[in-house]
């Protein structure tokens, strides 16, 4: 089973390939193909259902290639890059065909531009088996990136905060009041959700339904653009407060940080939260601690 612009691309090219050259050294190896196991959560139903054991990162048994590839979907649940699982599983999964397709300088160069600094924040650096250097030049038969370059496009790739955002459980009006007094800025906003068909989703700001409570160092005016780069670069933190929602009302604060700002807290604006209304509502008449004295 074959699908995805992506594959077709990839085999289009391979009908007009000529002498396979260095390629015809893999068909004398003693490999063989096998089902992707729905085990291996990383590369099931990518595209094709087959793979070549032993794999390009040298895993001879496909028990060793489930428990390796595990280890890299924490990275994928990040979102760092949308061809992350493409280049990933080019590796992990090679596809069964004639001869070995690696993945192309360009895609591993990109992946690891957005993924790296992710992996990094937990401590673990590009591994050297993936080394970009090791892989073939565009010019060559190999498997390209899918998206658009990030030079040329006008969204950005997210960039790692080194910081888990999740939505927080309104406790008390008075704990949600000291933690807007401790942040930066403080508003009340929707989000949107773009798409839901790319491996990264999109977020927009509804800029009709911003409601600044703090603005801090912040001009008024220049919060929902800042909001808005916010959401186009941490697409992990905006994906993990929407919990799988297409649109919804949240109060954020932060801190302000050089070009750019970080959500440090988020509550979603519910008729249950009645803490978090209580707070906002007695927020126009509180006095935090720095201004009290």
């Amino acid at each position: 089973r074959l699908g995805g612009p992506w594959l077709l691309g990839l085999l289009a090219r391979l009908l007009l390939w000529g002498s396979p050259g260095a390629w015809a050294s893999y068909l004398r190896r003693s490999s063989s193909c096998m089902p992707i196991p729905q085990r291996m959560a990383l590369c099931y139903d990518i595209g094709y259902s087959e793979m070549r054991i032993p794999n390009l990162l040298e895993h001879e048994t496909m028990t060793e290639v489930i428990q390796q590839s595990s280890s890299w979907l924490p990275l994928l649940a990040r979102e760092c890059h949308p061809d992350a699982r493409i280049f990933l599983c080019s590796l992990f999964a090679p596809i069964c065909l004639d001869r070995l397709i690696y993945p192309c300088r360009s895609l591993c160069e990109a992946v690891k531009r957005s993924c790296a600094p992710v992996m990094a924040c937990y401590g673990y650096p590009w591994p050297e088996i993936l080394n970009c250097n090791k892989f073939p030049a565009d010019h060559e038969l190999c498997i390209a990136a899918v998206s658009m370059d990030e030079n040329s496009s006008s969204r950005r790739m997210p960039r790692a905060s080194c910081k888990d955002c999740e939505l927080e459980e309104a406790s008390t009006a008075r704990e949600i009041l000291e933690s807007l007094c401790a942040n930066d800025f403080a508003v009340k906003i929707r989000i949107l959700r773009k798409n839901t068909t790319t491996t990264i989703s999109d977020f927009d700001l509804d800029p009709s339904k911003v409601e600044v409570l703090k603005h801090g160092p912040l001009l008024r005016t220049e919060i929902p653009a800042r909001l808005q780069q916010w959401l186009d670069i941490d697409a992990t933190c905006a994906h993990n407060i929407m919990r799988g929602t297409h649109a919804g009302v949240f109060v954020v604060s932060g801190e302000v940080q050089s070009d750019k700002v970080v959500v440090n807290k988020a509550y979603a604006w519910q008729k249950r939260n009645r803490n978090l209304h209580q707070a906002v509502r007695r927020w126009k008449h509180h006095r935090c601690p720095e201004q009290a004295g």
